[in-house]
């Protein structure tokens, strides 16, 4: 995981940059511009796109005296694919449980 700090020249727009914790393309969380107190997403947010933006990547991450609390456990399909069970809401992102609201991986981690 690495932070980023937005560095984005936003013109007229005076749009606030803020500070990024991202893993891969995916956000897990983001510190609001002039405050200290990270938000951390309960789901990583896939798909954080940096197009059109400018980022210094921290030496210092101001996140590392914060724990990362993933309920998220990615299991393996009969047939190969990849799951997310979410162990505090017991949902699983498989076709079984969007069907029928429940499956084998939900209750294989319980």
């Amino acid at each position: 995981m690495i932070a980023l700090k937005e560095t984005t020249d936003w013109g007229n727009a005076k749009a606030p940059n803020h500070t990024y914790l991202v893993d891969g393309n995916n956000l897990i969380a983001y510190i609001k511009q002039g405050e200290s107190e990270p938000f951390y997403f309960k789901n990583p947010i896939k798909g954080f796109s940096k197009s059109g933006r400018k980022f210094d990547t921290l030496k210092s991450n101001p996140f590392k005296t914060f724990e990362v609390k993933s309920s998220i456990v990615r299991v393996e399909g009969s047939k190969g694919a990849v799951y997310e069970v979410d162990t505090d809401t017991n949902t699983c992102t498989c076709p079984g449980y969007t069907f029928r609201g429940s499956c084998k991986h939900t209750k294989e981690l319980v």
